[in-house]
């Protein structure tokens, strides 16, 4: 075999990252460099994949953070396994461990999940020094010394997600600064993988490639960690020398509606450096939902954090999972009537509407008898279990809705007219008069809040 140290000989692949430059890159490229070797990377949401490129690789490493990102990246190792037929793939990622099973007996030699790069890099090792690992599924949880990303040879920025923002759109940069998560919320792909356990990112490392971004062209940075406050004290340093460093940079985060309560007094200090919305998974406004998930919240906290948000000066950008075991169409209807209320029509990206519940491979969910009487076979090639709703008028609205919201982004229609159209079909499926009502008319000209240009959050 000749050295992995020459320089394509590993090839780092990323699928899907929503819609940023991927970390799934940049980690794992400073972890192998500083070991002295020379990866090559391709982002296949922006890159093609060049079969002499694959030729050339005898390592492939496969970025897989999200169900997404993982059926994009088996449809590309089937076809690395045609055009390359020796050489090893591993995936790495929180869904390569959930669903290793699949992934080591069709296409994968090794399935990494948690702080994986220190023991990617040990791989590579192993195999360029003539040691041949058996296949692998292995959980890392143990600290690293992490490195600077490298986001050298990386697409532009502008090839990616950008900030929306008074008229303007803005670069946005994507880093993080902790990784894992404190809490077990049950339908999560983390907590299997990390089991309440996170990692804080040292507040140089994360500086230093902030900086980085800023000249690259950067204007706006997501913090991408799972929750911004599993470390309060490490999240507040490190934004408010950000905000000393470079006084016009923006920044967004997500966060529990429990850590806002406990965070209240944080709240301002973060408006005060910079930043414009705080993302938070919301899910449900229902409380029967909401225990079965185990978030750690219940309704009657979701107005006082929104309140607390809002005084700072902060948006709130909710994510919902409205289609569950335990959804009512009655629950659907709330929702939607919740943000109208609130007048959070502009501040949800309509795909938020649609998403329904996942069950992957290893979920806390399935340890939870309130699941099993809805619960369906494991669909090893879409890596989740099947599950039918109780009321077939929630299965059918969910297709229905996703394919309304599908055309409607395709038309770049505006998401105050969506929200009025799902309004519309939501109704009629329940069979309640005004089904036909018409869209209300936006306010013209009315203040959009800042926003990223890719929707999806999860």
């Amino acid at each position: 075999m000749s050295s992995l140290r020459q320089p394509g000989r590993i090839l780092l692949v990323s699928c899907y990252e929503l819609g940023h430059q991927p970390l799934g890159l940049a980690w794992p490229k400073a972890f192998l460099e500083r070991a002295g070797y020379a990866p090559a990377t391709v982002d296949l949401a922006v890159e093609a994949l060049d079969e002499s490129t694959l030729r050339q690789a005898l390592l492939i490493a496969i970025a897989v953070p999200m169900h997404t990102a993982l059926r994009l990246g088996v449809r590309a190792a089937e076809r690395i396994r045609r055009v390359n037929p020796v050489c090893r793939i591993v995936f790495h990622g929180l869904y390569a461990l959930l669903n290793a099973e699949y992934l080591l007996e069709h296409v994968a030699d090794a399935a990494l999940g948690g702080e994986t790069e220190g023991e990617l890099v040990s791989l590579v090792q192993r195999l360029d020094t003539g040691v041949e690992p058996a296949p692998q599924r292995q959980a890392v949880l143990g600290r690293l010394d992490f490195p600077i990303p490298s986001r050298a040879g990386l697409p532009a920025l502008t090839r990616y997600v950008s900030l929306a923002h008074r008229g303007r759109l803005v670069p946005a940069g994507y880093v993080e600064a902790s990784r894992g998560c404190l809490h077990r919320c049950l339908h999560c792909p983390i907590p299997p993988v990390y089991q309440g356990r996170f990692f804080a990112v040292p507040r140089e490392v994360v500086l230093e490639d902030v900086r980085r971004l800023v000249q690259a062209g950067a204007g706006h940075i997501t913090f991408g960690d799972p929750d911004f406050l599993n470390g309060p004290g490490h999240a507040l340093k490190l934004v408010r020398a950000l905000h000393f460093e470079f006084p016009r940079l923006t920044y967004d985060f997500t966060a529990k509606v429990e850590h806002i309560l406990e965070q209240e007094a944080l709240v301002p200090q973060f408006a005060a450096t910079g930043c414009l919305f705080v993302v938070s998974a919301l899910e449900s406004l229902s409380n029967v939902v909401l225990a079965n998930l185990e978030k750690g919240h219940t309704r009657a906290d979701i107005p006082v954090a929104l309140a607390i948000v809002r005084r700072a000066g902060i948006a709130l950008r909710p994510s919902f999972v409205p289609f569950t075991p335990w959804s009512t169409l009655a629950d659907y209807l709330d929702l939607l009537d919740f943000v109208e209320a609130e007048r959070l029509i502009d501040h949800v990206d309509p795909v938020q509407y649609t998403i329904r519940l996942l069950i992957p491979p290893g979920s806390l969910l399935l340890s939870r008898p309130a699941i099993h009487p809805f619960l369906g076979a494991l669909d090893q090639a879409a890596f989740t279990y099947q599950w039918t709703h109780p009321d077939p008028r929630m299965d059918a609205l969910q297709r229905a809705a996703s394919a309304l919201v599908e055309r409607a982004a395709g038309s770049s229609e505006d998401a105050w007219t969506t929200f009025y159209r799902l309004r519309a079909l939501a109704t009629e499926c329940a069979g309640l008069p005004g089904a036909t009502g018409g869209v209300k008319a936006p306010a013209p000209e009315r203040p959009i809040p800042a926003r990223l240009s890719e929707p999806w959050f999860c």
